[in-house]
């Protein structure tokens, strides 16, 4: 008796997995688990991610997977999943793909037909939301603004009128700068909260108009140390909002004339105080 073509081999499943941003009892018994029963994980910075695993007594092999290869990384990684195996991504911390490489890998692996199941964790975006104290219902995500001062600057310009909670990553080497540029974007009064270092052990989370943010970052060297979370409030009511957007014109106009010509444009537009944007 002969027997048929044998069945395709189902499809293994891609985790995306998340790991802690501090404290690696953040790490959740299932993330630990779904580790250990994969044939890989796929890591950004594979020494990294073999510490955090060696803590955990996790042996699984690591495949590199960052935002310079991952574009050839992924049909590799596919094909495995195709063939049956179970695989996981991880990022250096924190939630996959969250200003973090993975996206195209997930793409790759959804547009062939593969399972891709998520193992929630730690967020440095979220924690910071989650103890600041401003409006959460509708916020928006930004993550890194641009190295570069003159693009970092119009970015801003172009958010100063955003109503939701705006949620901002920030390095230790531009803090201040970048501090500086949202007082003269937003203005100095606009809340905000800075946190520093979530879940590690010189946690501080700070909160004021950003021009106070600013003063305190300025005046404690222990404050410009670390990985930041800055959350902005949103332009709020009508006033605010119509500020913000005569700011952000009057930084265009006042690029091409006369910063008192500009201002009077602008408030021509806008409906902004001219007083408000002339100087500012």
């Amino acid at each position: 008796m002969t027997s048929g073509p044998a069945a395709p081999r189902a499809a293994g499943v891609l985790h995306v997995v998340a790991t802690p941003i501090g404290n690696l009892g953040d790490l959740s018994p299932r993330a630990q688990e779904v580790l250990r029963g994969v044939a890989a994980i796929c890591a950004e910075d594979t020494r990294r991610s073999g510490q955090l695993l060696s803590h955990f007594g996790i042996s699984t092999p690591l495949v590199a997977l960052h935002e310079h290869n991952e574009e050839a990384i992924a049909q590799r990684v596919v094909a495995r999943l195709l063939e049956g195996e179970s695989l996981a991504l991880v990022s250096d911390a924190g939630t996959p793909l969250v200003s973090d490489p993975g996206y195209r890998l997930v793409r790759a692996a959804r547009a062939s037909g593969v399972r891709v199941s998520p193992v929630p964790g730690a967020c440095a975006a979220i924690a910071a939301l989650s103890v600041a104290g401003l409006a959460s219902d509708r916020f928006a995500f930004e993550g890194f603004l641009p190295a570069k001062a003159a693009a970092r600057r119009e970015r801003l310009r172009q958010l100063a009128s955003e109503p939701r909670t705006l949620v901002f990553y920030e390095s230790s080497h531009r803090i201040v700068e970048a501090l500086q540029d949202f007082v003269a974007a937003f203005g100095a009064s606009r809340a905000a909260v800075l946190a520093r270092e979530l879940t590690k052990l010189f946690e501080t989370v700070l909160d004021g108009g950003l021009a106070e943010l600013l003063d305190a970052v300025q005046g404690d060297d222990n404050q410009r140390k670390g990985e930041f979370v800055l959350v902005v409030e949103g332009a709020g009511d009508d006033a605010d909002a119509t500020l913000a957007e005569g700011r952000r014109v009057y930084a265009l106009l006042s690029a091409q004339m006369p910063p008192s010509a500009a201002a009077r444009l602008a408030a021509e537009i806008t409906g902004a105080p001219r007083k408000a944007l002339y100087g500012n």
